[in-house]
């Protein structure tokens, strides 16, 4: 037995040092951590349960030669502030962590296993790829991960961390999972490099203007958070899990703040400007609202029309949608819509409630909106809405116009609750573009069209651009003083922590897409 022993630790040593001394070293020389060394950092000290330590490619002899364990992938589960997780980390001192036929076993496997047990999957990414010499089987090793994506899809909080480069169709993994991080300067994603971009059409492009971490937050919108460190990215992982259930019939973890729930926010009776055209940082109402202003902003470099991200109130988490002002007006676009409209489904298959903060003047005019899609993208975000059974609620802070009131978070398509403070306006559209169209003649004829036009403005404003109307019918259920927000949304919350909805029965809806 000693002996067999001896040589278990033996086989176990290698596969804990399955790199050679060169490729660790130049992994630590461009800064970056191994594989093993980012689960330690990310999962809570000794919970890590490692799975398949000792698997080993077969692929044909003289195919691939060496035949290191782990075939450049280390997988398990263990725990993130107490809570079981399930990972994988892809080692790019083995092979370049490119993935073969058992490297793709080992990933089937682990994500078989997280499904079944309704445990989040986190994938730490740091591979060059297909395995070029066990060829199709690579690929079909992909297929068997995309597969799974898609099965655990709404079912288990699905993480990826891209470290390294994911290039090509290893992009599509992460691609249909909840959430992407990436880090500055280290982490690519592309599906054909800069030299392939260059050969096909001539574009000179770096690898970091093509597939770096700020261009895929601001411009792609396919990095969902970003870090300026592996460290800060880990940290950041955990973080969000913090405001994730396990799986999707659970509910969201509930942390005591300290945050009294029946306080006032007084700063909120101050914070519009006396003119509706100034913007104010719609970002301020929220931090006043939420828990100790903890607020994780979701793509805050993207759509910033619309800002979106997870905070907690009386210590549950939810997830808040919130028109912008600060940026171009809090309209509507194709990428703020596209945003808005993946994390309200994203909140919905989670059971994290919804708060909806409205200040839209409509959506944003133009050819390039039109031709991109912007009856397509709009229709996401209402899809979204429309389908989510989650407790909602909605605060309408100023301009609340046409379709894009109706959009986002309205009674009419489900809202459980709508509060409107007494600076609401709901209308159709904005006083002066109505007064243009209702009294075109009158002005036409005027002495003094100027005069009267400013007249007839004031008139419309206090008659109709105010929140009575739609309280006299029930399309909001309160105006309230903006200092009571919280008060209201906290009662509003356990009001509906009861709620129950059924969707008909069938197959699935057909998304806008």
């Amino acid at each position: 037995m000693k002996s067999k022993l001896e040589d278990l630790r033996e086989r176990k040593e290698q596969a804990l040092h399955a790199g050679s001394e060169r490729s660790v070293q130049r992994q630590h020389d461009k800064g970056k951590m191994l594989a093993r060394e980012r689960i330690d950092y990310f999962l809570d000290e000794g919970s890590f349960n490692e799975l398949d330590m000792l698997a080993r490619h077969r692929a044909a002899e003289g195919v691939l030669d060496d035949r290191p364990y782990t075939d450049g992938v280390i997988t398990g589960w263990g725990t993130v502030d107490g809570r079981k997780v399930f990972v994988f980390s892809q080692d790019f001192t083995v092979m370049g962590g490119a993935l073969g036929e058992v490297f793709a076993e080992k990933l089937h496997k682990v994500m078989d296993l997280a499904l079944a047990t309704g445990a989040p999957m986190i994938g730490l990414n740091d591979g060059a790829g297909a395995r070029i010499q066990e060829g199709v089987v690579s690929l079909d090793g992909y297929g068997g991960i995309f597969y799974r994506n898609v099965q655990a899809s709404g079912v288990i909080p699905q993480i990826s961390v891209i470290l390294g480069p994911c290039a090509g169709g290893a992009v599509y993994s992460p691609a249909m999972t909840d959430f992407i991080f990436m880090v500055r300067e280290k982490s690519h994603m592309f599906i054909t490099g800069p030299d392939v971009v260059k050969t096909v059409t001539g574009e000179e492009v770096t690898l970091e203007e093509l597939g770096g971490a700020g261009s895929h937050s601001s411009k792609s919108g396919v990095a969902t958070f970003v870090s300026d460190s592996e460290e800060e990215v880990l940290d950041e992982v955990k973080y969000l899990l913090s405001f994730l259930p396990s799986n999707n019939l659970e509910q969201t973890p509930v942390i005591e703040t300290g945050d009294d729930p029946d306080r006032l926010c007084p700063e909120l009776d101050e914070i519009l400007p006396d003119s509706p055209n100034v913007p104010y940082d719609m970002k301020k109402v929220i931090g006043a609202v939420v828990d100790d202003g903890d607020y994780m902003e979701y793509h805050s470099a993207w759509g910033k029309s619309i800002t979106c991200g997870y905070a907690r109130v009386d210590g549950r988490a939810v997830g808040i949608v919130g028109n912008q002002p600060m940026m171009l007006a809090g309209v509507l676009d194709i990428e703020s819509a596209e945003k808005a409209a993946r994390f309200v489904r994203t909140c919905d298959a989670f059971n994290i409630p919804l708060l909806t903060f409205v200040d839209v003047p409509g959506f944003l005019p133009g050819v390039d909106q039109e031709y991109g899609g912007i009856i397509r993208h709009g229709a996401k975000l209402l899809y979204a809405y429309c389908e989510a059974t989650v407790p909602r609620i909605q605060i309408i802070t100023r301009k609340a116009y046409g379709g894009a009131y109706v959009v986002m978070d309205s009674k009419s398509v489900g809202s459980d609750l709508a509060f409107a403070w007494p600076t609401a306006e709901l209308a159709v559209m904005g006083s002066q573009g109505a007064v243009e169209i209702i009294h075109r003649r009158e002005l036409a004829d005027a002495a003094d069209p100027e005069g009267r036009r400013a007249e007839l403005i004031d008139d419309y404003t206090e008659r109709l651009a105010n929140p009575y109307i739609a309280a006299e019918r029930g399309y909001v259920d309160d105006v309230i003083e903006p200092s009571e927000t919280r008060r209201k949304i906290v009662a509003g919350l356990r009001l509906l922590e009861t709620k129950r909805e059924e969707m008909p029965k069938r197959k699935h809806g057909n998304v806008p897409l």
